[in-house]
């Protein structure tokens, strides 16, 4: 049975960070020591990315609060909220975005109707609460009260992989469900000041964003372009466990991203493919850049940079993850989806394009998925479409 993905659609919050103004605010905070000060410039300038979005209105140069919680923007100070306050943001701000990106995959799937949804999957590592984001949305867009509901919770960067997968699942075994997958981060909600280097990075990486995709097996109008799941696979790399985590601390939740992980990844990713390739016999055998498209995570610039590198891509290949991370930075579980939905808004080069797509997490873990975007035939100039009917007429 063959699956798809009928809709997919991202949605950001209002809040507009600009890199270069957000580096020169934690290189002013108290308490940076000179290596300090020199790792938040060297972090935030190389992260490859102009634009962030946030939740977190505060932390723009011309907000305006009473009772400032994360930044004062009067006295340029970032604060350090409690975990408990950053999560009771995260549960306002995220049912937000949680709810958008829902509505917006529904409303843009022709022959989908909400009461038509009979499983919904929701993803977020940012936040806990419940009722949940599940819950909330099964309210907000009119779902059936009994859909079937799952919450991927605190799996990291790659999580997006194991919900399509598990919409797939679902699908195939019931030809008429309908998936609604949702993932929705607020990474910026714990975001700080410190002289630890992988809390500089994160604070210069990390960002606020969601994506909602509708999966189903359901026949769907011929003019629609579709994304097919073809195969989804799961590799735990030997080595790196203490290099990429996510805690929990009194002060937010606190990431580990090693400098190592690049490495890592440039050691493994060859073998973290082979299981994926090998599911189709189609590809065995062929370089890599044979596959038309790139999905890669864009969980740095310099892990894209190892990924092009050991693969052989082209920089055109990249472009759909790289613009990802400029515009967007690394909103988590969300980015991937993101990376997609570029793809997806990209000229068609033939009828079938085969996609290759892979996202890095806690672990360190590597998902990697194998998709097909079905266009419509590419129409054939005429005097091309002449020269081989007259050729196939001598064959």
């Amino acid at each position: 049975m063959t699956v798809y993905v009928r809709a997919l659609e991202t949605a950001v919050p209002p809040t507009k960070l600009i890199q270069t103004e957000a580096r020169d605010v934690f290189a002013a905070q108290p308490g940076l020591t000179r290596l300090g000060s020199r790792l938040v410039a060297t972090c935030f300038d190389s992260a490859a990315i102009d634009t962030r979005y946030t939740a977190v209105q505060e932390l723009t140069l011309d907000s305006r609060s009473d009772d400032p919680k994360f930044f004062d923007p009067a006295t340029g100070l970032l604060r350090s909220p409690s975990t408990k306050e950053r999560n009771d943001l995260f549960a306002r701000e995220a049912t937000k975005l949680f709810i958008d990106a829902a509505a917006s995959a529904v409303a843009n799937c022709a022959g989908i109707e909400p009461l038509d949804i009979t499983h919904l999957i929701t993803v977020s590592c940012t936040g806990f609460f419940n009722p949940g984001p599940d819950y909330k949305i099964v309210r907000a867009l009119g779902l059936n009260p009994a859909v079937q509901r799952y919450h991927l919770g605190f799996m990291g960067c790659y999580a997006a992989f194991p919900a399509l997968r598990a919409a797939k699942s679902f699908c195939e075994a019931d030809p008429e469900a309908v998936v609604l997958v949702v993932c929705a981060e607020l990474c910026s909600l714990h975001v700080r000041t410190s002289n630890d280097p992988d809390t500089i990075m994160g604070s210069a990486l990390f960002a606020d964003g969601a994506a909602a995709a509708v999966v189903t097996a359901r026949e769907a109008p011929e003019s629609e372009t579709l994304l097919q799941l073809d195969h989804f696979e799961t590799v735990l790399t030997p080595v790196g466990e203490d290099s990429m985590a996510w805690n929990i601390g009194d002060e937010g939740f606190e990431m580990v991203l090693g400098n190592y992980v690049p490495h890592i990844i440039d050691d493994h990713i060859v073998g973290a493919l082979e299981p994926l390739l090998a599911r189709d016999s189609s590809l065995m055998g062929l370089p890599y850049r044979d596959i038309t498209h790139w999905a890669i995570h864009p969980g740095g610039r310099s892990i894209l940079d190892k990924v092009q590198s050991r693969l052989g891509l082209t920089d055109e290949q990249l472009v759909p993850a790289r613009e990802t991370l400029r515009n967007y930075g690394n909103m988590s579980s969300a980015t991937v989806l993101f990376v997609l939905r570029h793809i997806l808004d990209l000229p068609p080069q033939g009828r079938d394009e085969r996609i290759c797509s892979m996202a890095f997490g806690p672990g360190l873990t590597v998902e990697t998925g194998l998709f097909t975007r079905i266009g419509q035939p590419l129409e054939v100039p005429a005097d091309d479409r002449l020269a081989d009917e007259a050729e196939s007429s001598l064959a």
